[in-house]
Parts: C-alpha cells; sequence; structure tokens
C-alpha cells in the first residue's frame, strides 16, 4: 500500500470516528481550529488552518502559503485556499448550506472574538454548540503507527540522556548542558525538542518548570534534567535527577521515595482504572515518607502530538484509561532552599499492565 494511500485511509477513519462521536450531541458539522487536532485529522502541520467536517464531505481551509504544502500533506478532505481570511470562508461555506444547521466546536480553542466573526459571518440560520475535547478523546488512544513512532522518540531521548551524563560535572553551565542535549536530538534524527529543555541545578532544581540559566554546576548538588524530543511528530518526555558529588542520606531517602512512588503509580496502571487512582497510589507512598505535601504537581499526563494530551493523571480524575493511551508518570518532591528531585518516565498501556517506554536508567546516580 502506497504511503498516501495508507495516509487517506487513516484520515477517513479518524474523520468517520469524528462524526460518530459528534452524532450524539446532534451536530451536522464540526469545526476544528486547533492545530494538532487538524494534523490528527488530516495530515496538515501548517500555521494556519481551519477544517470544517460535514455530513458527507470536509474542507480544510488555509492560505496561499500553504498552497504546495497542503497537497502534498492533506487526505481525506478538500482543500480550500481562501482569500477572504480563514473565519470568513469558514462562516460562507456555512451560510450556503441549504436550511440550518448545527455546527460543533471547542470553546477553549477559539477567542472571543473569533466566535463573534464565526457567527456574523455565518449567519442566524447557523447555531453553534459547545463540544469540548471531541477530537482530544480520539487522540488520547494510540494506533499502531503512533505506537510505533513514540516509541522510536522515547528511546531516542533515553539515548541522548545516557549520551549527555559525562557532561554533568562541576563547573558546566545549565544552558551549556541543555543545549548539548537538544543537540542531540537533532543529531538522532529528531525535528525539535517537545518543550524548553529543563536543567536545574541546586536550590533551582525545587523549581518544578525552571528554565535552564548561565548557573555553573557545583559539587554537592542536585540537578534535574527534564527532557523531550519529537520524532515523526511525536512527542516523548523523560526526567532524570541526578547529585554532583556524594549524596547524603536525606537526598537518597529522597530520592528512594520518589523512585517507589513512581512504581507505585505504574502498577496501578491498567485498563479500566481511573487517572485519579494512579495519581493516589504515588500520593500514598509520598504521604508515609511524610513528603506527600512536597509534591506540588499531577502524577503525569497524556503524550502524543503534544506534549500535554489528555487524560491527566491528577487527584480525583474520572477518566477511564484505555489500552493504546501513552502516558507520563512523573511524581516528584520539591523542597525550597535544598532542591528537587523528580522521575518521569513514557509507558504504553497495554492490555493488563503499563510497559516502559523510555529506558534509561532510573538508578540513583552520584557523578
Amino acid at each position: 500500500m502506497g504511503a498516501q494511500l495508507e495516509s487517506a485511509i487513516r484520515s477517513r477513519s479518524r474523520i468517520h470516528r469524528l462524526r460518530l462521536l459528534l452524532s450524539g450531541i446532534r451536530a451536522d458539522a464540526v469545526l476544528v481550529s486547533h492545530l494538532p487536532n487538524i494534523q490528527y485529522l488530516c495530515g496538515f502541520t501548517g500555521s494556519s488552518g481551519l477544517l470544517l467536517i460535514q455530513e458527507s464531505r470536509g474542507t480544510l481551509f488555509t492560505d496561499s502559503r500553504y498552497t504546495f504544502q497542503a497537497r502534498q500533506e492533506v487526505s481525506g478532505v478538500k482543500v480550500q485556499i481562501t482569500k477572504k481570511g480563514l473565519l470568513a470562508s469558514v462562516g460562507e461555506s456555512l451560510r450556503n448550506r441549504r436550511g440550518r444547521a448545527s455546527v460543533a466546536y471547542s470553546p477553549a480553542q477559539l477567542t472571543v472574538g473569533q466566535m463573534d466573526a464565526l457567527q456574523a459571518a455565518s449567519g442566524k440560520r447557523v447555531r453553534w454548540v459547545k463540544a469540548p475535547n471531541a477530537v482530544e478523546s480520539l487522540r488520547a488512544v494510540k494506533d499502531a503507527g503512533e505506537l510505533a513512532a513514540m516509541e522510536d522518540a522515547a528511546l531516542l531521548i533515553s539515548d541522548v540522556f545516557v549520551s549527555v551524563v559525562p557532561l554533568i560535572r562541576p563547573g558546566i553551565s545549565e544552558l551549556k548542558l541543555s543545549a548539548a542535549i537538544e543537540y542531540g536530538m537533532k543529531e538522532r534524527g529528531a525535528t525539535g525538542a517537545s518543550f524548553e529543555t529543563i536543567v536545574a541545578s541546586g536550590s533551582r532544581s525545587a523549581w518544578a518548570h525552571a528554565r535552564p540559566t548561565a548557573k555553573l554546576l557545583r559539587k554537592n548538588e542536585l540537578v534535574v534534567l527534564d527532557q523531550g524530543a519529537i520524532l515523526r511528530g511525536y512527542c516523548s518526555d523523560m526526567t532524570r535527577t541526578v547529585f554532583v558529588g556524594r549524596a547524603t542520606s536525606r537526598v537518597r531517602r529522597m530520592y528512594g521515595a520518589v523512585l517507589e512512588a513512581q512504581q507505585a503509580a505504574k502498577d496501578a496502571i491498567r485498563p479500566g482504572v481511573t487517572a485519579g487512582s494512579v495519581d493516589a497510589a504515588a500520593r500514598q507512598v509520598l504521604k508515609r515518607y511524610g513528603l506527600a505535601g512536597k509534591f506540588t504537581h499531577s502524577t503525569g499526563h497524556g503524550l502524543g502530538l503534544e506534549v500535554h494530551e489528555m487524560p491527566r493523571l491528577g487527584h480525583g480524575e474520572a477518566t477511564v484509561l484505555q489500552q493504546g493511551m501513552v502516558l507520563t508518570v512523573e511524581p516528584g518532591v520539591y523542597l525550597e532552599g535544598f532542591g528537587g528531585i523528580r522521575i518521569e518516565d513514557d509507558i504504553v498501556v497495554t492490555s493488563k499492565d503499563a510497559q516502559d517506554l523510555t529506558t534509561a536508567s532510573r538508578e540513583f546516580l552520584e557523578l
């Protein structure tokens, strides 16, 4: 089967599933405005586009900058190059339909101004229906091709981390270390980083999302390295924490607690359990160590075309896990003025449990 035909079949299948999903709210059409959702449904990777899926056809609206790109990338829908602007063109297309229409949209992905423009352009015969996370719920469960790409992305970032471990020493800056990580990604075929690489040392390691600075690594301090690569459009996301020098018993105990919490969360993952129960498993371990109050974020999140997707592994989250979901599992503890420890892996939900995709050792490294 040729790649173009395979792409068309995949797009039609995804669009068909979206139509089935929307039939429950009696929508005649859906307007997709979030670019990763557009990419998922029809393959388009440009920075300007709206996708209108109707009962029997779909249309990607984009501008003349993407004429050739859309011709090569887009499958399963027609491409319309607009001269009036995307919102005006979508509105005109809907206004020209016969009879009334209900059009679903995601309210979190359109501004108030954009909705006002759409309503004005489409006219009073169009009723706009809120349908949050319609495409995202489809994206949460990966197909075989997506899983293959994500496994390769996870292996790539694992290899990058192993390659930079010898560079982690006193005197190297956080910025230089993060640059080496991102260079290693592209050297191995990644198109870029999933997010700005985090390298945080000393007391700054307690900043869960610290940006790298010119600070030099020093002896006897923690270093958190959070890195992810995009490969064939799909993200990886992995964190390791190391110690420069010889760690104290307090640091070792904290690291052991976080590692135990991560394993407890992994052990809780299987089809049919709620996302909240996975989060609870990690927190129960940290509570035994007196560290529950130092864990300040969720246990993990979905991963795919974006680095943060559905579901969220957080307190009370009711989403039921399904086979084929790819998740991060990343408990951490953060003590102001002292430092932080986070251990993160990418896993896939199998028919019975969780399987690691990232492979870099989780053994505590003293460098």
